[in-house]
């Protein structure tokens, strides 16, 4: 039985109030990139259940919505995750999501209930991504509405805030599109690992400070749940040899023309090792010192340090932390 479980729901049909274009398609590419991880092994992430509205005959009502989303935060499992791409709306009473029967924006589901659900769900993580209009209201605090706080465990991503229309563009959101970005690979760190802070990261990078449309994160959570694991961009074997190779904070390690394979009198051993320094270098973990490029720092006889980065690195694998 999975211990991750995601109810992903797209509505485009709307029986009362204007149509969307790009929900279910957005809803479609998250299943895609959550449902199982892109490290080698592929192995099933989150179970998922998938809602699409795309039609009359398709249509997801306000019970089911509610109900789905209810079921879901029964769940007692590592993580329960709830996606939504539709309609929002937002008034004096608090925020609302839009099911395909709704005929004016209180009709929708309450944010305000949602919180509750979710904060008063069993699952150790509970993630809740909004790509809908004003959705940056969820999870603010309100005197009548004192559920609405984050509990242990709660993050909350959306798409603008509570002021703000979440845009469409060729016919997907913007945000989901670097949403799915983010949990492709474009979001993960050096063990390949995607957090709910690096996908944030990703998307407010993108937008710009500029931008009509801003996105808000928040939460709660002692450590950060990986989402999903990709291929990291080098071998943990590699990356946990930095403490071997730099035994020390600050340490230079050095170089000479028996690193350079084409330097005419290379040294087996020492090959090796400068290609995992390579390999270091390709990812900002080293750089070279008084040299433009390792080749040079390798045939002019100088050394290597870590970058700040690199260093936090060699701090985690010395805390056996990777």
């Amino acid at each position: 039985m999975s211990t991750r479980k995601a109810l992903v729901i797209g509505i485009n049909y709307y029986a009362a109030v204007t149509g969307l274009y790009g929900c279910v398609s957005d809803a479609l590419a998250v299943k895609g990139a959550l449902d199982r991880h892109a490290n080698a092994d592929r192995k099933i992430n989150f179970e998922i259940r998938l809602l699409l509205g795309d039609g009359p005959a398709t249509a997801v009502s306000r019970k089911e919505l509610k109900s789905r989303i209810q079921e879901l935060f029964e769940f007692d499992g590592e993580c329960a995750l709830f996606y939504f791409a539709g309609h929002g709306h937002i008034e004096s009473t608090g925020g609302y999501i839009l099911a395909s029967d709704s005929t004016s924006g209180d009709e929708g589901v309450p944010l305000n209930d949602i919180m509750l659900w979710a904060n008063q769900s069993n699952a150790r993580n509970r993630i809740i991504i909004l790509d809908s209009c004003h959705s940056g209201i969820a999870g603010a605090a309100a005197p009548s509405a004192p559920t609405s706080d984050l509990a242990d465990g709660m993050t909350i991503l959306t798409a603008s805030t509570k002021d703000q229309y979440a845009s469409e563009e060729n016919g997907r959101g913007v945000f989901t599109g670097l949403l799915v970005d983010a949990l492709n690979g474009a979001a993960a760190n050096l063990v390949g690992a995607i957090t709910p802070g690096s996908v944030y990261a990703h998307i407010d990078q993108s937008l710009g400070a500029w931008e009509k449309q801003r996105p808000v994160f928040k939460t709660n959570v002692k450590a950060f749940i990986s989402l999903r694991d990709v291929r990291p961009p080098i071998s943990l074997a590699d990356l946990r040899r930095i403490t071997e190779l730099f035994p020390a904070p600050g340490y230079d390690f050095p170089l000479d023309p028996s690193f350079e394979p084409t330097s005419g009198a290379p040294d087996p051993a020492n090959m090796e090792r400068f290609a995992v320094l390579q390999a270091y270098n390709r990812i900002n973990l080293l750089t070279p010192v008084g040299a433009p490029h390792m080749y040079y720092a390798a045939m002019e006889t100088r050394s290597c340090r870590l970058t700040p980065l690199g260093e936090h690195y060699r701090r985690l694998v010395e805390r056996e932390l990777i």
